[in-house]
Formats: C-alpha cells, structure tokens, sequence
C-alpha cells in the first residue's frame, strides 16, 4: 500500500487572534495570518526573499511568553495562542513604523511605498521623532545614481544582490544608528 505525502504533513492547530487555525509544518505566523486574512505589518519580510526579521514591524504578541515576536521568522507550535492585534502588540508595530518613518524624506520619490502602506493602515500621519541626517545622493557616475534617502535598512537589497543575483557587492556597514547599506566597500559609484 502506497503512502499519501500528503498524510506525512504535520497540521499544527492554534489560535490567531481569537479564532482557531491550522499550519502546516514550516509555515510562520506570518504565513498562517496571511492566508486567513489578517494583515500584519512587514517590511522586511518578501515572498522572494524570505523572513529576515530585523524591521520588527511585524511583532506579535504570545500568551506565555515575556517578549514580543517577529511573525516572519517564528513558526507556530500546537496550542499556541498568538494576538497580532493585542494592545501591546499593535503599539509595538505603530512605534516600529513610526520610527521608520522619520528616517525617510518627504520626496516625492520616497511616497507611495510600502512604508506608507503600513503607516497609513496604523493611522501614523507624522512622525514625532527627529529624523536622522539623510545620506548624499552619488550621482558620481553617468549611469547610476543611488539616493539612499527612502533606504529603512530591510536588507531585501542586499539578500536580492547575494541570493538572487549571486553578486555580494551590497551589505551593511557600521553597527547601530551608524549603520548603511553600502556597495562594495563603501566606494563612489563613480
């Protein structure tokens, strides 16, 4: 008797924000609130590029545990209780987006992304913090230009460069408030 790949998959039942789901094995919370419906904030996170959980825009809140989550990167477990929509949660994702939102100019090339998206759908208008120095554009070659100015560091640039394009000519420099994207090793394009 032949057996069914289907009947191997794990199903993995557990509530989402108040309502009971399934999961297959593999599937993040992201994913599982996807395919119901639910909307959760993300911005680093792409179908092509995966989870990389460093925007934390889409934090979600788990009955039993002390710290908020990244749906992108956390798998649910059987039984498992998760509140995208909490008060502690909403306000955590609100704070991330607001906070990146500050950093990114009012040009009217950085306006209609998915940043503006995300603070439309949590109602934030302006950002009450101060904005940090916005890099120069390089237009140092005929070319390309790069202005970094819409950049909130998601690093979906630089896993597209290595992953997709096999070219690990992007990354990230410095650490903390520091840190950029940067090409090669931070030289003009030009």
């Amino acid at each position: 008797m032949a057996i069914n790949p289907e009947e191997l998959v794990e199903t993995i039942n557990f509530t989402l924000n108040g309502e009971s789901v399934s999961a297959e094995q593999g599937d993040t919370l992201l994913d599982v609130a996807k395919q119901q419906g639910i909307e959760i904030p993300h911005l680093c996170y792409s179908d092509r590029e995966g989870a990389d959980g460093n925007c934390r825009a889409c934090m979600v809140e788990i009955d039993g545990e002390r710290v908020l989550a990244p749906s992108c990167c956390r798998q649910p477990t059987e039984g498992m209780n998760v509140q995208s929509n909490s008060e502690r949660a909403v306000k955590s994702q609100k704070m991330v987006v607001e906070l990146l939102k500050s950093d990114v100019s009012e040009q009217p090339h950085t306006l209609n992304s998915e940043l503006d998206y995300w603070a439309g759908k949590l109602d934030i208008s302006l950002p009450r913090f101060e904005a940090r120095k916005q890099p120069e554009a390089d237009i140092s070659h005929p070319a390309i230009a790069v202005n970094m100015d819409a950049c909130i560091q998601c690093t979906r640039c630089v896993r597209a460069c290595r992953d997709v394009q096999n070219n690990d000519v992007i990354g990230l420099a410095s650490r903390g408030s520091h840190s950029s994207i940067v090409f090669d090793f931070d030289d003009p394009m030009g």
